[in-house]
Parts: structure tokens; sequence; C-alpha cells
């Protein structure tokens, strides 16, 4: 089975998107992140959702998450309000990483070994520089495990 077998369509974002729009993409799609396109479509960088939540919940709780118990119910509710205004470029982390991309021939085990090393819940699957698709982490288990 190779990258091209498991990749489906997935949703992608840019640098400039809002990044309210990018965090209720991932929840109403339930995604695990999202794909960074340039211009042209080709990616870019991949988002995870919990980059988005670094951006939401406020540096004391995630340096200490037992002072998030000191905000009432009803703010903390409302966390996500802090994207407004934001863009997706400023939920990226300040140093760059790899950027998990497959060619359409990788094997399982080339896909699982660059989601491992690059801590990525998903693999962008291009035909040259041209984004056919994802493999996710799930699909990938799935498949391995024959779920």
């Amino acid at each position: 089975m190779r990258a091209r077998d498991l990749a489906v369509d997935f949703p992608t974002a840019t640098l400039d998107t809002p990044a309210l729009e990018a965090a209720k993409l991932l929840a109403e799609q339930d995604l695990p992140g999202l794909i960074l396109v340039d211009p042209d479509g080709r990616p870019l960088s991949i988002l995870p959702g919990t980059q988005v939540l670094r951006l939401a919940v406020p540096a004391y709780c995630q340096d200490d998450p037992a002072l998030a118990r000191v905000v009432d119910e009803a703010h903390a509710d409302l966390f996500l309000r802090r994207l407004g205004g934001r863009t997706v470029r400023e939920c990226l982390p300040e140093q760059p990483k790899e950027l998990p991309v497959a060619d359409m021939k990788a094997t399982v085990l080339e896909l699982a070994a660059l989601m491992a090393r690059t801590r990525s819940p998903l693999v962008a699957v291009v035909d040259g520089d041209r984004l056919v698709g994802a493999v996710t982490l799930q699909s990938l288990l799935d498949h391995v495990l024959e779920l």
C-alpha cells in the first residue's frame, strides 16, 4: 500500500486564513490539523489543532494548568474568542519544523516514520509539488491494524 492509496482530499488553509475560521473547520470536520498552502496550492506547513489552542489558551494556563481552575466556567468557555482578528500565520510555531510531505509512492512505513519524526497527525501527499491529498494518523492506524 502506498501514500496514493491512503491519501484523501483534505481541507487546506492559507497563512492569511482567520484563526477562528481555521478552528471552526478543525471542529466541524473533526480534523487533527490543516494543511497550509501557498497561493499556488503547494503545501507550506501543517497546522496541528494544538497550535491553534496554544494561541487561544492564556499563557499562564499553559505554563501551569492548575491556574486554569481560577477562571470561572463562563469565562473559560470563551477562550477561543481570543482568536478573533488573528490569522493562521500567528498560530505557527516561531521555529519552523520539518514539513511532513510525502510523494505518492511513499510506503506505509515511510508515512509512519515521517509522522513520528515530525510529530504530525497528518502527512501531505504530493505529486511533484502539487498537493493531491493527505494521510491522517487515524487512517494510517486503521490500515495497519485493519480496523
